[in-house]
């Protein structure tokens, strides 16, 4: 059976989860913007760049986010100059450390439903009289809702099972920084299988659910 600490783990999990998706929607939906109607030769470092935590090893990450946020580094120097200390082994800072781990699964899918939508429906709505900003909310958002939910559903579940830059930044602490994957991870170093079982069978099962509801909403649309 599920263990105090596996709840408290279970919850502070989802709650990094849906933290770390708000925030990447707000952040990930004008780079993708961005991305898919630029003709910049910053296009592809830009691309790139978002692109690289699916190529590189978490605990690269992990480690790049931890100097960063550290006393000395760039992050962890504005946080000290705002009064917030520094953010390693804290909530703030493993929101931070996912919100970049998990940014192509956002950006990507924005971005591909606003390269789908085309000119033709914002060359549309300019002749109507619609300027750039009530175009965009008006008829590019609402065409990209697909994307936008796709994007929501990875960004939600690759945060969920985040191992290596959570560990790297935030540690081992107890209802601060100890999630599902750590916790797992715990219960394996001390040989308690049963209650690994447990965990990493709702893992399994909501990984699949996940995938089930992508591929489904995948066919419809194709039937469609």
């Amino acid at each position: 059976m599920l263990t105090g600490d596996d709840v408290q783990a279970i919850l502070l999990t989802l709650r990094l989860a849906a933290t770390t998706v708000a925030l990447l929607l707000l952040i990930g939906t004008p780079i993708a913007w961005w991305l898919a109607r630029t003709k910049s030769r910053l296009k592809g470092p830009v691309g790139a760049l978002v692109a690289l935590p699916l190529v590189l090893p978490p605990t690269v990450i992990g480690f790049y986010m931890l100097v960063a946020m550290g006393p000395w580094g760039p992050i962890g120097k504005l946080s000290s100059a705002l009064g917030l200390g520094t953010l390693p082994f804290t909530f703030t800072g493993i929101v931070i450390a996912s919100v970049v781990y998990s940014m192509p699964f956002v950006v990507q899918p924005i971005q591909n439903a606003f390269e789908a939508m085309g000119n033709r429906p914002l060359e549309v709505a300019a002749t109507l009289g619609a300027n750039p900003v009530s175009a965009f909310f008006t008829v590019a958002l609402p065409l990209a809702r697909p994307g936008f939910v796709t994007a929501t559903i990875l960004g939600f579940a690759h945060t969920v099972g985040e191992f290596g830059v959570v560990l790297m930044v935030g540690g081992n602490i107890p209802g601060k920084t100890r999630l599902i994957s750590v916790q797992i991870y715990d219960h394996v170093e001390a040989m308690e299988y049963a209650n690994a079982h447990w965990l990493a069978g709702g893992m399994l099962v909501f990984s699949f659910l996940v995938l089930l509801a992508l591929y489904s909403r995948r066919k419809d649309r194709v039937d469609a």
